[in-house]
């Protein structure tokens, strides 16, 4: 079954879990996970920090959080704390090409081939850095003041033109497109993650979370906002029955 997951602002952010099931993070270092969306356990995690992301890759998911937060997990259930060697807000994470990539607070870079060891990279930006994703080969990351950065191995890292000052919260590729989403309506897209164009949103709300599939890009924000797009040029409000903060959204086949 394909599934579109939203989550609200009180609730948590989720990713896919191996054997089509599903682990969520949030405040005070909590860990729920479920096979099949609708019933959910909670973990121990041995944290209570505040968890941001959570992604999954080489038979292992890891989630990270505030003050440098790591843990990892072979099956969402028994986590373990691993040293990212920083005392920084870790906001975002992602897998790809063999590489766990985070992101966080004042332009904070961190990769692991395994999970468990970090190592920080050095940009040289003080810029927030909200959510990062991997296509295409090419990890993209964003963050305030319209920063995008790029990088094919997750090491060295260039900054692009984003054309716009605004916050950018959330980033993803599908279909051949990296779209990413912001500040009072913001959205860029770019198919190759280097030259970007603003799109026509049709609101000024904040905009937080967007993902890619079946064909579709989604995104959601404040005051219950959500709209869609198979494209990524053109947008269409849809209803969502809630005038709640909705923070992400994600997609499993």
């Amino acid at each position: 079954m394909k599934h579109l997951l939203i989550i609200l602002s009180f609730l948590l952010l989720s990713s896919p879990l191996f054997g089509q099931s599903f682990v969520s993070v949030g405040n005070s270092g909590t860990i729920l996970t479920s096979s099949d969306g609708n019933s959910w356990t909670e973990r121990t995690s041995g944290t209570s920090k505040y968890l941001r992301g959570v992604t999954s890759g080489n038979g292992l998911f890891v989630t990270v959080g505030f003050l440098g937060t790591i843990l990892t997990s072979p099956d969402g259930i028994t986590w373990t704390e691993r040293t990212s060697g920083i005392f920084r807000n870790l906001y975002g994470v992602t897998y790809g090409n063999g590489l766990f990539v985070t992101v966080g607070w004042n332009g904070t870079i961190l990769t692991s081939s395994d999970g468990i060891t970090w190592t920080e990279r050095t940009f040289g930006t003080p810029i927030e850095l909200y959510e990062v994703t991997y296509g295409n080969g090419l990890f993209v990351t964003v963050g305030e003041s319209g920063t995008i950065l790029t990088s094919p191995d997750g090491i060295t890292w260039t900054e692009r033109t984003s054309g716009t000052p605004k916050e950018l919260y959330g980033v993803t590729y599908g279909n051949g497109l990296f779209v990413t989403v912001g500040f009072f309506g913001t959205i860029l897209t770019s198919p190759d993650g280097i030259t970007w164009t603003e799109r026509t949103s049709g609101t000024w709300v904040y905009l937080r979370g967007v993902t890619s599939g079946n064909e579709l890009f989604v995104t959601v924000g404040e005051s219950g906002t959500i709209l869609t797009s198979p494209y990524g040029n053109s947008w269409t409000k849809r209803t969502s029955g809630t005038s709640k903060y909705l923070r992400g959204v994600t997609y499993s086949q």
